[in-house]
């Protein structure tokens, strides 16, 4: 990273100054579409440091404007240039958690970027080309078979008959498992005569750990030593072997067979790629038993771009579902391929949350994970406190690179309600009630935590602030340095109240209440009384409006002003109950705006903001999960309309992507005829983005489960009309299959099996 300064300070320079009048930095500039660790990069960490510093050390009567801050401040620029995050969208990717294959359309493992096959948190094969006569075959195709495998032809010049048609071709089958990755080499020769050729494959292996893979640039391979038709390479932790059939010469880094393949014949090797740990390193998660999700397959016709997405996002979750080896049971979903084969407590909750209507097992899977990991002390350095959800759990490998995050972190502002909710949600479609039961001395921590730490200045809002100067600038789902931006562009000044961590935290404690309540524990009370102060609260402090109408804020910052910038947090705010149905009503219309609906799916920011960049991370991509969430409680709310139009726009984005919807991609104007743009360094699969169609489904067919009271609510919305008729099998509540067939006119019916059936309420 290099900073170049006009007015150039250390954090603790900074302090000083701060002391005496001056003011930190206030302008970053960051190129070009996202940093190497955007929401835990070097940069924002100095620029935390700056506002860290005027937070705690600006005079009590300093008194001065935002205003005349900025006047103050005016021609001193950080200019932060990052090494840029290898683009990869253009990749195919092989998945089975925690290993990632990465490749060219022509199934070409080349050396440097982001390819390569990636384990943990570390690239284990870091090229594997194969020619055919000194030349790569020229790709005419390639198909993702399922999450793990993929088909690659190509073409191979200059064999085979004469003239202008390819004959030969080379096709490759690739398959990713959790410890290993097979693939399939066929030289296949459909003419009438014999051809004979070379055929070669080059490999190398760097080990590079995750962070230095995610800078882009090359990376020295490690040595390899030639054994058994293969090579192997090592370190310290881990052990790499790659076999191949048919007897190859080895000549340095690449194998070599000389074959003939009859007229109308093919040639065929396997290479084998298998991994070791020559030292566990934690968290060790392994592949999660796809018993252990408790899902039964998804069935059933409907409309072909929404039945695509679903099954392709059904099985790339099962493909990211991973456990603890002690605790094969408790399946959560990965953060997102490649780079986080982990545990995410907000990703991994939002997953779990999404997918309900497939059952509660990962449910309780996840927050049994979670819950063995919560917050037991306070630890400025990790962020942990008595009660919270973790954010993210990592190897402490080497990373090659400057410090980072410690292995397990705490900086999320919104895990703990998170959890709190997906408990709440879970027992109402049906997980056991001893499940339940055993979450609850979890569940009341974390209540304390919502009631009590998570408010650091008293002012009954959660609200957060990085004191150590290596943690995350913003701590909610928008966790880059930039994404909570007032009108003009301006950044928010911590410590920053974020509007939907306000409503999973009411939502969190009406539902909280409900379950110490209904499972006989004390304490209901109080956590209602704080829940209705913190709507009273809420109403008074976030309301504001703009020339498109009236609104919440995005945030309160430091001075507890409203940054008044429209963004898709609006969406997270509905069928939570912090709102009543005339603030619902005006949420719902200003999600309706074109500014924020792109036609392709939910802007994360307004386009008439500013800041607005439509390949912004948080400033303007749309963020399918996002969407999805907004659509949700557009439908709770009794908004279908907008919610339509906005599950619309992301079935007209899945054909861009093979309907493999990546976590964000471009916020352009699809009425303008703006054509969908990758996002370069998206993941894909990513955990909620995996998890969106199941969200829409449970929307069109207007899902609502409550097994406590015996009922299920079936009531599709008009506005879905494009949708049916659709039937949809592989649905279970409270553990029993749940078919729902909608006719064309919207009529439900609702079949049950294995135990006794709901009461089952269809129609408006």
């Amino acid at each position: 990273m290099t900073l170049e300064t006009v007015w150039r300070d250390t954090p603790a320079a900074a302090a000083t100054l701060a002391s005496v009048g001056l003011v930190r930095v206030a302008l970053v500039i960051c190129y070009p579409f996202r940093c190497v660790e955007r929401s835990n990069c070097g940069a924002e960490r100095v620029v935390g440091s700056f506002n860290r510093a005027w937070y705690e050390l600006r005079p009590r009567d300093e008194g001065l404007s935002r205003g005349r801050r900025r006047s103050r401040i005016r021609g001193r620029r950080l200019i932060v240039t990052h090494p840029q995050e290898p683009p990869l969208h253009e990749l195919v990717s092989c998945v089975q958690a925690p290993t990632a294959v990465l490749s060219g359309p022509d199934g070409q493992i080349r050396p440097g970027g982001g390819q390569g096959v990636l384990r943990r948190d570390r690239r284990v094969l870091s090229e594997l080309v194969v020619e055919v006569e000194g030349q790569p075959p020229v790709a005419v195709g390639h198909r993702l078979l399922d999450a793990g495998s993929a088909r690659f032809v190509g073409v191979v010049r200059g064999l085979g008959e004469p003239g202008a048609d390819p004959t030969v071709r080379l096709e490759r089958e690739r398959r990713a498992g959790a410890d290993r990755v097979d693939e399939r080499l066929a030289l296949v020769n459909p003419t009438r005569t014999e051809i004979s050729a070379t055929v070669t494959v080059r490999a190398a292996a760097d080990l590079a750990s995750v962070t230095e893979v995610k800078r882009g640039g090359p990376v020295r391979p490690r040595p390899a030593t030639a054994a058994g038709g293969g090579w192997e390479w090592a370190d310290d932790h881990t052990g790499v072997r790659l076999r191949a059939t048919g007897d190859p010469t080895v000549h340095g880094s690449s194998l070599r067979w000389r074959v003939r393949v009859p007229a109308r014949g093919r040639w065929e090797v396997a290479l084998a790629l298998t991994v070791t740990d020559r030292s566990e390193p934690a968290p060790g998660f392994r592949p999660a038993p796809a018993a252990s999700l408790g899902w039964r397959p998804v069935t059933g016709p409907g409309p072909a771009d929404l039945t695509r997405l679903l099954h392709r996002g059904v099985g790339d979750l099962v493909a990211l579902a991973l456990a603890e080896p002690a605790a094969p049971a408790d399946a959560f979903i990965a953060g997102g391929s490649p780079w986080f084969f982990t545990l995410f407590g907000r990703d991994s909750l939002w997953a779990a949350r999404l997918t309900l209507p497939l059952g509660s097992d990962l449910a309780r899977g996840t927050l049994r994970t979670l819950a063995r990991r919560q917050g037991r002390r306070h630890d400025p350095v990790t962020a942990e406190a008595p009660g919270k959800i973790l954010h993210e759990v990592r190897s402490p490998l080497p990373t090659g690179g400057p410090a980072g995050l410690p292995p397990v972190y705490f900086g999320t502002v919104d895990a703990t309600a998170l959890w709190v909710c997906l408990l709440h949600d879970a027992w109402r479609w049906g997980m056991a009630e001893p499940d339940v039961a055993d979450l609850l001395d979890p569940l009341a921590a974390a209540l304390d935590w919502l009631l009590g730490d998570a408010d650091s200045d008293g002012d009954g809002f959660l609200e957060y602030l990085d004191l150590t100067g290596h943690g995350l600038a913003n701590q909610g789902w928008k966790d880059s340095g930039d994404s909570i931006q007032f009108p003009d562009g301006s950044i928010a000044e911590p410590p920053i109240a974020l509007s939907e961590a306000q409503a999973y935290a009411y939502q969190a404690a009406v539902g909280g209440a409900a379950l110490l309540d209904a499972l006989g524990r004390p304490g209901a009370g109080r956590v209602r009384d704080w829940a209705a102060q913190l709507r009273h609260r809420f109403r008074e402090a976030f309301w504001v409006s703009d020339a498109r109408g009236s609104f919440p804020a995005i945030a309160l910052d430091g001075a507890k002003k409203p940054v008044p910038t429209a963004t898709s947090n609006l969406g997270h705010l509905l069928g939570t109950g912090l709102l009543d149905p005339a603030e619902a009503a005006a949420v719902a219309a200003r999600l309706g705006e074109p500014d924020l609906d792109s036609g392709y799916g939910l802007r994360t920011m307004s386009a008439d903001a500013l800041g607005f960049n439509p390949l912004g991370y948080h400033a303007g991509t749309v963020w399918p999960h996002d969407t999805a969430i907004a659509v949700q409680g557009l439908v709770a709310e009794g908004h279908p309309a907008v919610a339509a139009s906005l599950a619309a726009g992301l079935l007209r984005a899945a054909p861009e992507f093979d309907y493999r919807l990546p976590e964000l991609f471009g916020g352009t104007d699809a009425r303008a005829g703006e054509p969908v743009l990758a996002y370069p360094a998206a993941c894909r699969p990513q955990a909620w983005s995996a998890a969106v169609p199941v969200a829409l489904l449970q929307a069109a067919l207007g899902l609502a489960a409550d097994v406590p009271a015996g009922v299920l609510r079936v009531r599709p919305a008009a506005e879905f009309a494009d949708w049916f008729p659709l039937r949809v099998g592989g649905l279970q509540v409270a553990g029993h299959p749940v078919t729902v067939t909608v006719d064309a006119t919207g009529r439900a019916r609702v079949e049950t099996a294995g135990g006794p059936a709901p009461v089952v309420v269809t129609g408006p």
